[in-house]
């Protein structure tokens, strides 16, 4: 075989066997080795790009099949989106021969044409050839273990779900909204960490990068947008096709796609009847029942569960009878909540809304409300601040949770449902994606069912003070337990701090935690000098509820960044300047504390965002966060060794920037941009 070299990309023609029989099929490969920072396209180049085109040159006999792609990578940003492979790749073609082909060598020989693109992209291509031997028996060659590797990163042939695309909504009249619905039918279900849609190439139309997942328990489900290249133009597509990777344990797989687009109404809901219909009811009132029981170990419930551990220490030595009454009230809080939950899927699902276990986490309010009261729970548990019956305002929820009455064991069966509700325990899958597509009687039952499975070991045990001997005598370790148990609930307060984050934007979440910290200092100025004070109690409430409030309002009230960034590169700067447009270039890092502090104060700010209105300006930021090399030559051509770097560019072509301080004002950045605006 001969490899051949382009500018960044070095191309070889490479095979399964060395030696193969008349009428086998054998398995040949184009691998592509790029640069560093380079890439080719996949057969869908996305909004840019061109697809690898090979053109063979075969002896008589031998046939080649098509093309059969890899998987691709999702290059950003989403609305420009480049369906690409980075680092190397081998494109997989079936060569058939002849079943008369005569003993020899055969000299398989290929034109390989490409895009590579890494700043700016180079039209290249290369001669590829390989011998095959043709013989009496298949020898496999040195590369039959890499075509391997590459042929199980292709899609295969959909076995394993039942799909839907249906219409959700129109934005505008060359916009739409698309929903694909996977439900996993095969006998070994996947695990489903990530989805997402590759689509195919089409005229007229072009699916957008962005995806967003939709809740769902049964599979996967993700909307995304489809944009008509001319309104007015061809109708919707009636059919979509791609490839659909589903990624989970590690590993992704991708399964082909080709499915009519129904409208909203006609999406198909999957019913059972008659006998059937019976046993599939009591089989998943079964599984619901399980997996409630299993949702007790899960690591979403498993705070709850030792608090109540905790009660039952507390418990143990009291009248029987009050211990049974808080089984039964902590088991009624469980139902009511699960019947609260079933109410709300039966709500949406008359609505016309498509409904999936733990809808309510789809909601950024619910997450961040659960967030504070998690916290404020934690740190009740190290006893940052204690909460009596009587207690009001920042400790009702810590109170309830800590609480071993009627009301704690109660409110600890409405809590451990809600953390419940992100867990899908082994069964549960299976009853939920049942009881969605059933009437509002059948719902209901599911529901409950999962929510006797979650009480069950805590009632069991309330209706058996004997079991409750084994227990350790309660003592000082209480407490110490208490407050080993704030970890766990403060763990899972971080997870649903990471869940919240997902509703908005860098910024926005560095101060939602900034008020998670003062939510802590004023629940101990609260505890320490209110609760346990014997002095000027008013003054520290006051404060306390300043420290709050103060932090609170400000990160709610705080302006939004309203200026338009678009992602840097020195294309993007040498267009603008080219079209008369001044250029504001932020190169910045997460890690940056200057930059956010110059973007805070100086940069995002009325006066300056008028400013680049009123002159037309190109916004460009350039992410240093994980140190690309494009940007490490950036910073060392105006003399810098790391970010900040803010440059002003005026709107003439090539003319040199300003180059601001490390250290910005307002003011400083609105004399760089009226210099540049002349």
């Amino acid at each position: 075989m001969v490899s051949a070299h382009a500018a960044h990309t070095q191309a070889q023609l490479i095979l399964a066997a060395d030696t193969a029989r008349p009428g086998d099929t054998v398995l040949a490969g184009v691998h592509l080795k790029m640069d560093p920072g380079w890439h080719t396209y996949w057969k869908n180049p996305g909004a840019a790009g061109m697809p690898t085109k090979i053109t063979w040159q075969l002896p008589a006999g031998v046939t080649a099949g098509d093309i059969q792609w890899p998987l691709p990578e999702k290059l950003p940003p989403d609305d420009v989106v480049a369906y690409a492979y980075e680092n190397e790749v081998v494109l997989l073609v079936p060569l058939k021969l002849a079943a008369d082909l005569k003993p020899g060598p055969l000299a398989l020989k290929a034109k390989v044409s490409w895009l590579e693109c890494k700043e700016q992209c180079i039209p290249a291509g290369a001669d590829v050839e390989a011998t095959l031997n043709v013989g009496s028996e298949t020898k496999a060659s040195a590369d039959a273990a890499l075509l391997k590797l590459w042929q199980s990163r292709t899609p295969r042939a959909n076995k394993s779900f039942s799909f839907q695309v249906h219409w959700d909504k129109k934005t505008n009249d060359d916009t739409r909204s698309l929903v694909i619905e996977g439900t996993q039918t095969g006998a070994d279900l996947l695990p489903i960490e990530k989805a997402e849609f590759f689509p195919g190439a089409s005229d007229d139309y072009e699916i957008q990068g962005a995806t967003e997942k939709l809740p769902t328990s049964t599979g996967f489900a993700l909307r995304k947008v489809v944009k008509k290249f001319s309104t007015g133009g061809p109708q919707w597509p009636a059919n979509i096709s791609g490839v659909i990777a589903i990624t989970g344990n590690g590993q992704t797989n991708g399964f082909e796609l080709n499915e009519p687009v129904r409208e909203m109404a006609q999406a198909a809901t999957p019913a059972v009847s008659g006998a059937e219909s019976s046993r599939s009811l009591a089989r998943n009132l079964l599984y619901a029942f399980i997996g409630g029981l299993i949702l007790n170990i899960m690591p979403c419930v498993l705070p709850v569960i030792a608090l109540k551990i905790l009660g039952f220490v507390g418990e143990a030595r009291n009248d029987p009878r009050r211990v049974r009454n808080l089984g039964m009230v902590y088991t009624l809080g469980v139902l009511v909540s699960f019947m609260v939950l079933a109410g709300v899927v039966v709500a949406l699902k008359t609505a016309g809304h498509k409904v999936g276990w733990g809808l309510q986490f789809a909601n950024g309010h619910f997450v961040i409300a659960m967030t504070i009261l998690v916290v404020l729970v934690a740190l009740n548990l190290f006893g940052v601040f204690e909460v009596t019956l009587g207690g009001r305002t920042m400790g009702a929820a810590g109170a309830l949770a800590a609480k071993h009455g009627a009301a704690g064991a109660f409110f600890n069966g409405v809590l451990a449902t809600i953390l419940a509700t992100p867990c899908t325990a082994p069964l549960l899958s299976f009853a939920l994606g049942f009881a969605f597509a059933q009437t509002t009687a059948v719902i209901i039952l599911i529901f409950l069912s999962i929510g006797l499975g979650l009480a069950l070991p805590y009632l069991v045990l309330s209706f058996q003070p004997a079991w409750l001997k084994f227990l350790p005598k309660p003592g000082a370790w209480m407490e110490r337990f208490k407050k080993f148990m704030g970890f766990p609930m403060l763990a899972t307060g971080i997870w649903l701090f990471t869940l919240a984050s997902g509703y908005s934007d860098k910024s926005t979440t560095l101060w939602f935690g900034l008020f998670l910290v003062a939510l802590a200092l004023g629940a101990w100025v609260w505890g320490e000098f209110v609760q346990r004070g014997t002095s000027r109690r008013g003054l520290a409430g006051v404060m306390s509820v300043l420290i709050v409030g103060g932090v609170g309002a400000y990160a709610v009230n705080r302006g939004p960044d309203q200026i338009q960034w678009q992602t840097w590169s020195s294309a993007a700067v040498a267009k603008a300047q080219s079209e008369g447009h001044p250029v504001l270039v932020d190169f910045t890092a997460d890690w940056c504390l200057t930059c956010q502090v110059n973007k805070k104060i100086a940069i995002e700010v009325p006066s300056v965002r008028a400013k680049l209105k009123q002159i037309g300006s190109v916004n460009l930021v350039g992410d240093y966060t994980h140190q690309p090399d494009a940007i490490t030559d950036e910073l060392s051509r105006f003399h810098r060794a790391g970010v900040p770097l803010v440059l002003v560019f005026p709107g003439k072509p090539n003319a040199e920037p300003v180059v601001l301080p490390e250290v910005l004002t307002s003011g400083t950045v609105m004399s760089a941009l009226e210099q540049a605006s002349k």
